[in-house]
């Protein structure tokens, strides 16, 4: 015969009336912690999809990742997300030129 099996919110209940934490809150946020530091693919699809929501920047995105720049440049490559550069009005470009070459 199997063993019944606790719900987890009995063991979270559990664990802060044994001290362990001070709020259920405390334990969920470092159950999230535990489970982003060892699964690093959750990170990858974590920072992807606030970069491809337009919620932080490259650098940001690759941080979170845990990786380079350059690398999480070659992931987004990968998996087929095209980055979008942000150019400058061609009006703007061609103002700055023609200063440029009339030195």
């Amino acid at each position: 015969m199997e063993a019944p099996t606790i719900g987890m919110d009995r063991k979270i209940k559990a664990l802060v009336r044994a001290g362990y934490y001070s709020s259920e809150l405390e334990v969920i946020k470092d159950a999230i912690r535990s489970l982003f530091r060892e699964n690093t693919e959750l990170k990858i699809n974590v920072a992807i999809e606030l970069y491809k929501e337009a919620e932080i920047s490259l650098g940001k995105a690759a941080e979170i990742a845990g990786v380079t720049t350059i690398e999480f440049k070659e992931i987004l490559g990968k998996r087929g997300i095209i980055r979008e550069i942000e150019a400058r009005p061609a009006e703007e470009m061609d103002s700055k030129l023609k200063k440029y070459l009339q030195k």
